[in-house]
């Protein structure tokens, strides 16, 4: 299971109706999470890395736009305050 990281186009997030999804905002903290189904999401702030159960790690932050797939279980280190638009598939 990989998660994807990406820099999109204005017009690509436009596409995807990236500016419409809700805001999800979190502050510095460590936490397990496990996603039930696929999350895309658009940091507009904050720096977090993602850990998952093997200890491979992927960090991302302002500007990326990140896919998380269905299964996943891991941690979530949040080392600058979070604010992402995010969906759900």
């Amino acid at each position: 299971m990989e998660i994807k990281v990406e820099k999109l186009s204005q017009e690509d997030l436009k596409k995807r109706g990236v500016y419409s999804w809700p805001i999800w905002q979190k502050e510095v903290s460590k936490f397990d999470w496990h996603y039930d189904s696929i999350e895309e999401c658009l940091f507009l702030e904050g720096e977090v890395t993602v850990e998952d159960n093997t200890g491979k790690s992927v960090s991302f932050g302002k500007g990326d736009f990140v896919t998380f797939p269905q299964g996943l279980s891991c941690a979530w280190i949040v080392k600058k305050p979070v604010k992402k638009h995010y969906n759900f598939k």
